[in-house]
């Protein structure tokens, strides 16, 4: 609100992105045919491919899924929609309208326990620890550990038509895959997905957002490297919380609208170098977090209060 009312031509920014279609359309397509020409190859060539290249699209992809959720892509809802499961195909696991669900409310609740689910559980903070091992292992299976914060946000759960959608195109394509092209290429997909998020100086995106790493009072950050460019913006985080209504392509003119709200903002360049601080720094854990007991006065299933108003405006809008 204030960043409007200082710069009211920021609104201007608001609107949707059809290109991000063609970014899915051809990152889908682009791992299909990596996948099957690996069919036949040896396994070390699948691996390298998956880490070395494949990573980077399935990144790409999370990308347009993250788009898709804010409604950023099409005027109309269900066509985001689309939009996000045709994104999660490479991935070869059913996420996208779950992802989207849980995410809307980690923009309205952020930091609060039971209802944001890209915050880590207490026993998870507790088993990994602040010791190299234990984050490796905790980056390796950091799928499964998302999946589990699910139990623990019970109440933002939402089983939903879409979702079940989203599990049956899913396991269709991946089905296809193994029939037509072999478990060489549905290896290649699924270590490509595993790399994106993973050991991988991508996986270094899940700690740039809100992770207390360069100061212990800053929540939220920004990542101005020059992946930025195959990652679609999404390192412009503080500018994406500030408005989700802009699309990834405007997100850099926001930050040069609005100069004084974030220039004095700390920020990381570096994916590679904080992949490598998280890991080997003690001083960082899952417990370098905010983390907030007050909910606000917002009930969870009540659309008509202010907060839930302005996230349902820039999902909508």
């Amino acid at each position: 609100m204030e960043i409007i009312a200082a710069h009211p031509e920021v609104k201007s920014l608001i609107g949707k992105n059809p290109v991000t279609a063609v970014v899915i359309a051809v990152s889908v397509l682009f791992q299909i045919t990596v996948a099957y020409f690996l069919r036949g190859q040896s396994w070390w060539l699948v691996i390298a491919m998956a880490w070395f290249i494949g990573a980077f699209p399935t990144h790409t992809l999370f990308v347009c899924i993250h788009e898709a959720a804010h409604n950023l892509i099409f005027r109309t809802p269900r066509w985001n929609i689309f939009a996000g499961i045709i994104s999660n195909l490479p991935s070869l696991l059913p996420s996208a309208i779950s992802f989207k669900n849980f995410h809307i409310k980690h923009h309205a609740f952020q930091g609060v326990h039971e209802l944001d689910a890209d915050l880590p559980s207490r026993w998870e903070a507790r088993l990994i620890n602040n010791y190299f091992i234990g984050k490796a292992l905790w980056m390796l299976f950091f799928p499964i550990f998302q999946s589990l914060r699910v139990i623990r946000c019970r109440e933002a759960a939402v089983v939903d038509r879409w979702v079940v959608l989203n599990v049956i195109i899913q396991f269709a394509f991946d089905i296809a895959i193994v029939y037509f092209f072999g478990w060489k290429a549905f290896a290649y997909l699924g270590l490509s997905f595993a790399f994106s998020i993973e050991l991988h100086p991508l996986g270094a995106r899940w700690i740039q957002e809100h992770f207390l790493v360069l100061d212990k009072t800053q929540e939220t950050y920004s990542y101005y490297g020059r992946l930025n460019t195959l990652n679609l913006n999404v390192g412009f985080h503080n500018e994406h919380h500030d408005m989700p209504s802009v699309p990834w392509n405007k997100l850099p003119k926001l930050k040069q609208m609005a100069p004084e709200f974030y220039d004095h903002l700390k920020y990381h360049g570096s994916y590679t170098k904080l992949w490598l601080r998280f890991l080997f720094s003690q001083e960082i854990g899952l417990f370098s977090r905010i983390l907030r007991k007050e909910r606000g006065t917002v009930p969870l299933n009540d659309d008509s209060t202010p907060d839930v108003q302005m996230i349902k405006k820039y999902s909508n809008n």
